[in-house]
């Protein structure tokens, strides 16, 4: 008669100095060949990344170009640029949210048209720009337009102040709109239209004020 006991083996794994007992099961697979599935990955830098960095979102980058829209006055030291040459879309889709927002009086439609028209306005005036000769890219038309609504929301909480005053809310809406297409044109319209800004800088008012009427309701 045979007679014995099987014990287990006892293996040991040294990690960094310190031996750590692997039970009989890990045993069993790494003699097996498939000690492949007890592997751990290292965690990945990239993967740990902050919610905005992963989105590409930089608030301070995001505040001055709204310096830039609201003060577009030169002697103010601000390099408007920045908002044309390094254009971004969180920025420009937050202000055009926003702005529809304030322009909800309870429809809720009125959001996913202020967008269209963003959308496809913008397109309309980059067409023009690139028919014209303007060296411009759709996301940079993109992002001064959306910015540039600055001015209509705050104009907004001063309309609903001086509603009643039919002469002084009209100076205050053409002063809104003014001041918007203003600070869209001086970024987009430049030396290379020449002769042809009006052409560029009409559908740019346009646009404008019929954002203001998505606004006001006319």
């Amino acid at each position: 008669d045979l007679s014995g006991s099987i014990t287990t083996p006892d293996v040991k794994l040294n990690l960094g100095g310190e031996f750590i007992k692997e039970s009989t099961a890990t045993t069993f697979l790494r003699q097996r060949g498939y000690g492949w599935l007890l592997e751990v990955e290292d965690d990945d830098p990239e993967d740990s990344k902050p919610l905005l960095e992963e989105l590409d979102i930089d608030l301070k980058d995001i505040y001055y170009k709204i310096r830039c829209v609201l003060m577009p006055m030169p002697s103010l030291g601000f390099n408007r640029q920045v908002v044309r040459d390094n254009p971004d879309f969180w920025g420009p889709l937050a202000v055009v949210l926003f702005f529809s927002m304030i322009s909800l009086y309870g429809q809720f439609k009125v959001v996913s048209w202020i967008i269209t028209i963003w959308i496809f306005g913008s397109l309309t005036i980059f067409l023009l720009a690139r028919v014209l000769g303007g060296e411009v890219a759709y996301g940079q038309v993109l992002g001064v337009i959306g910015y540039s609504l600055l001015p209509l929301i705050v104009i907004a909480p001063v309309l609903l102040v001086v509603g009643s005053f039919e002469v002084v809310s009209t100076l205050i809406k053409l002063f809104g709109v003014f001041w918007a297409a203003y600070s869209a044109a001086s970024l987009l319209v430049g030396e290379e239209f020449k002769t042809k800004k009006p052409l560029l800088i009409y559908p740019i008012f346009l646009l404008y004020i019929y954002f203001l009427s998505l606004y006001t309701g006319v």
